[in-house]
C-alpha cells in the first residue's frame, strides 16, 4: 500500500477578507485591481497560483495574494471602494494553507468532509467551504490537486487528519 497523496503545508500566503455588493461596478473593478482575477460566481474559484479569488458567500470573497503585497492589496481596495460600504481584512496570519496533491486527492478529503468530490460534480476552479473532519475549512481544486484553508490555531490538528486520510487504508474507488 502506498501513500494516496502528499499533504504539504505552504508558505505564508497573503490572504484578505473582501465582504460587501459582490454586484457593483466598483467591487469588481477593485477585485480586479486587487488580483488580476474577476469576482467569481457562486463556488468558484479564479486564480493563477499567486493571485486568486475565492467565492466565499453571497457577500465575501477571500483574496489571495502574495503574503508581502497584502498591505499593498488593501490600499488598492479602500481607494477603488472610497464611499462604498465594504470590509478588507488582512487574516494571512490567522489561516494556515495545505497543499494536497497526488492520484488520492479526491479519496483524502472524502473522507473527512461531507462534499461530493466525483469529477461530474467537483472540479478544477471550484470552492467549498466545508468542516473537515471536526474544524472549520475551505478547499478549491486546481491542476495539481486541492489548496486547503484553515484556521491556523488548528492547522497541526488538520495536518495531522489530512495525514492519516493520505497514509492509511486503501483508496475508495469512487473516483477511478
Amino acid at each position: 500500500m502506498s501513500d494516496m497523496a502528499v499533504i504539504t503545508r505552504a508558505d505564508a500566503r497573503g490572504m484578505i477578507t473582501l465582504r460587501g455588493d459582490l454586484g457593483s461596478a466598483k467591487m469588481k473593478k477593485a477585485v480586479k485591481a486587487a488580483t488580476d482575477q474577476a469576482i467569481p460566481t457562486s463556488g468558484q474559484f479564479l486564480g493563477n497560483g499567486d493571485k486568486g479569488v475565492a467565492w466565499m458567500s453571497p457577500d465575501e470573497l477571500l483574496l489571495i495574494v502574495p503574503y508581502d503585497g497584502v498591505a499593498q492589496a488593501i490600499e488598492v481596495l479602500e481607494q477603488a471602494l472610497v464611499k462604498t460600504h465594504f470590509l478588507a481584512v488582512d487574516v494571512s496570519d490567522a489561516r494556515a494553507t495545505f497543499t494536497v496533491s497526488g492520484d488520492g486527492t479526491r479519496d483524502v478529503l472524502a473522507r473527512l468532509c461531507p462534499v461530493d468530490l466525483h469529477p461530474d460534480s467537483f472540479g478544477t476552479g471550484q470552492v467549498r467551504r466545508t468542516r473537515l473532519a471536526q474544524i472549520a475549512a475551505a478547499f478549491w481544486m486546481h491542476d495539481a490537486g486541492f489548496d486547503v484553508v484553515c484556521f491556523r490555531s488548528v492547522a497541526d490538528y488538520a495536518e495531522g487528519v489530512l495525514t492519516r486520510a493520505a497514509t492509511t487504508g486503501e483508496k475508495t474507488g469512487f473516483f477511478a
